[in-house]
């Protein structure tokens, strides 16, 4: 198998500075000639699709599903780096539309935008992100206002960390090799959602919800979600879809109860 190449310090320089910059972002180098059959998926269900917690009772759950056809993924193509491309016997598509043959829509982020009052400190507990394969994983994921978030790179080659978000202080970070310590960051203020990329692999992507709360989740292969731990009460659910944008519903739940919220997004 050929080694890996190494990474100039003045490439990678380069790259953050671009990356860092204003201009805009380098598209994924993809194309849609994906084969027939359900693709290879290339992220574990997030950390995000596990229940919220919040100490009480209440529980939304539901199931976010696609009308229509979805649309044939994109392969990733990874040839600019070996690296990339032999830690993968087959191929890898992109992630921005992931939905079964039931139309069960995953990775969309299921939050709620209103109605939770009080505070809820952050956990200790660090979220992980992993650059994998020259793929971040999870693909979506949600984490607390400043809950830690560690940022790890398992790939012998160089990665930069390059999050994007309005609301919080940017940052790009070089990471040369699987050699490199994580990336430890947190983000001090609200914002759904901040994007991630990597410079180097431009079809690198990932997506954070940040919430002032534990009460979110992220669909998983059966396009399911749950939140629990709620207060009784009325709230608005928002549902967010890299692709299909967002949706919102009010729902009312009571101590000990579950009450189902479902979206469903239209294929484009």
């Amino acid at each position: 198998m050929e080694r890996s190449r190494m990474w100039s310090p003045l490439l990678i320089a380069t790259l953050i500075a671009i990356g860092c910059g204003g201009g805009k972002p380098q598209e994924a180098s993809a194309t849609p000639d994906a084969p027939e059959g359900r693709p290879v998926q290339v992220a574990e269900a997030p950390a995000g699709a596990q229940p919220a917690v919040g100490g009480s009772s209440a529980v939304i759950q539901g199931t976010v599903t696609l009308d229509g056809q979805a649309p044939k993924p994109a392969t990733l193509k990874m040839s600019a780096d070996p690296v990339c491309q032999q830690a993968h016997s087959s191929p890898v598509y992109a992630e921005d539309v992931v939905a079964s043959a039931q139309g069960q829509l995953k990775n969309v982020f299921v939050y709620v935008k209103d109605g939770v009052s009080g505070t809820y400190p952050a956990p200790a507990t660090p979220v992980m992100l992993d650059q994998n394969g020259c793929v971040y994983k999870p693909h979506v994921f949600g984490i607390q206002v400043n809950q830690p978030l560690e940022v790890a790179n398992s790939d012998p080659t160089a990665h930069n960390v390059n999050a994007k978000p309005t609301a919080n202080t940017p940052f790009n970070t070089a990471q040369p090799s699987n050699k490199a310590p994580k990336v430890k960051k947190a983000f001090a203020k609200p914002e759904v959602m901040v994007k991630f990329k990597c410079n180097i692999h431009p079809w690198m992507s990932a997506y954070a919800g940040v919430v002032a709360h534990p009460f979110f989740g992220v669909s998983g292969d059966d396009g399911s979600f749950t939140i629990s731990g709620l207060p009784a009460g009325t709230y608005t659910v928002e549902a967010w879809h890299e692709k299909y944008g967002t949706q919102t519903q009010s729902v009312t739940v009571g101590d000990g109860e579950s009450e189902s919220v479902n979206f469903t997004f239209k294929a484009q």
